[in-house]
C-alpha cells in the first residue's frame, strides 16, 4: 500500500512527514522555510524535503502541502498567503515541475480540520468545522472524510465573516471581519486599549488564572465571549456540523468552553443546542499530518 508525505508550509519553518499506508509516522523533519531568499528558494527547498522524505519511503509515496492561503481558481496561482512572495505565483504548478509528480495543495486551516477528523477530536463524526483561532483566523470544512474547499475555494473562510457592521478595518479591505476580534493579536490589542497593558495573551490568561483582574478586564473577557458566541454560532446555523474543533493558541483560552459554550449555545437557532465545541487533540501536529491526507481527500 501506498506511503503518505506531508509538507506544512510556514512562515518560518517547513515540515515534512512520511506515513506508512496505516498512519504511523515513519520519518519527521523540519527545516527554516528561506523566506527572505524569495520564491524561488522556497520551491527548491520544499522539494528537497520532499526528495528527502522520498529517500526514506519504501515504495511509491502520495503527497500533499499545506500552507496558508489558496489556490485561486481563476489563475492557478496562491492567494492570501503570509508568505507574501509566494502570491501570485503558480506555486503548485512549479513545485510539480520541480517534484515530477502530482501536489495536492490545500490552506493550513483545512489541513488541521482534516487531520482532527481523521485524527484527532472530530473522528467518528460526519461533518466536521475545524477553527483556526490563532494569528489569524481560518476554518475548514470536512464533510465524509473529505475537505470541501467549494466552487471558488473558499469553503470554510469563517475569519471574514464580517462579525460587527462597520467594525474595526481588516487587512483583507474590508471591516468588521472576525479575524479583526477573534485573533490572538486583536485580543491583545482590545485588552490595551481596555486596560493600558500591553501584556501578551498568555499573561493575560495567568491574570485571570490568579483572580486579580479589574473591572475593565472582566468587561474586555465578556465582549471577547459575546462575539465568540455569535461567530461560531453563525457557522453552527449555517452548516449544522457535528462537532466544531477549535486550534491556534487562542484555543488553549479554557474559558471558550463553558462560558463560551454558553454563548455559542445562547445564539443556536434551534430547541436543541448540543453541538459540540471541543478543544484539539492534535496541536501543532494537526497540519502536517492533514497535508499528508490530502490526496483523494478533496473535492
Amino acid at each position: 500500500m501506498t506511503a503518505r508525505i506531508g509538507i506544512d508550509l510556514g512562515g518560518t519553518k517547513t515540515e515534512g512527514v512520511l506515513l506508512d499506508a496505516a498512519g504511523s509516522t515513519l520519518e519527521r523533519l523540519r527545516r527554516a522555510t528561506p523566506q527572505s531568499a524569495g520564491y524561488e528558494a522556497i520551491v527548491h527547498a520544499t522539494a528537497e524535503l520532499v526528495g528527502e522524505l522520498e529517500r526514506a519511503a519504501v515504495g511509491e509515496t502520495t503527497l500533499g502541502i499545506g500552507t496558508p492561503g489558496s489556490i485561486s481558481p481563476g489563475d492557478g496561482c496562491l492567494r492570501n498567503s503570509n508568505t507574501v512572495c509566494l502570491n501570485g505565483r503558480p506555486f503548485r504548478d512549479d513545485l510539480e515541475r520541480a517534484v515530477g509528480r502530482p501536489v495536492a495543495i490545500e490552506n493550513d486551516a483545512n489541513c488541521f480540520a482534516l487531520a482532527e477528523a481523521h485524527l484527532g477530536a472530530g473522528r467518528g463524526h460526519r461533518l466536521v468545522f475545524g477553527v483556526i483561532l490563532g494569528t489569524g483566523v481560518g476554518g475548514g470544512i470536512v464533510c465524509g472524510g473529505r475537505v470541501h474547499g467549494g466552487r471558488l475555494g473558499i469553503g470554510g473562510e469563517w475569519g471574514h465573516q464580517t462579525l460587527v457592521r462597520d467594525g474595526a478595518p481588516c487587512y483583507c479591505g474590508r471591516a468588521g471581519c472576525v479575524e479583526t476580534y477573534l485573533s490572538g493579536p486583536a485580543l491583545e490589542a482590545s485588552w490595551r486599549e481596555a486596560t493600558g497593558d500591553s501584556s501578551g495573551l498568555p499573561d493575560i490568561v495567568r491574570r485571570f488564572e490568579d483572580g486579580g483582574v479589574s473591572g475593565e478586564a472582566r468587561a474586555w473577557k465578556d465582549e471577547f465571549l459575546e462575539l465568540f458566541g455569535i461567530a461560531i454560532a453563525n457557522v453552527i446555523n449555517l452548516l449544522d456540523p457535528d462537532v466544531v474543533v477549535l486550534g491556534g493558541g487562542v484555543s488553549n483560552l479554557w474559558w471558550l468552553y463553558d462560558e463560551g459554550l454558553e454563548r455559542v449555545r445562547a445564539n443556536i437557532f434551534c430547541d436543541v443546542r448540543d453541538t459540540p465545541v471541543v478543544r484539539n487533540r492534535l496541536g501543532d501536529s494537526a497540519g502536517v499530518f492533514g497535508a499528508a491526507l490530502l490526496p483523494g481527500a478533496t473535492r
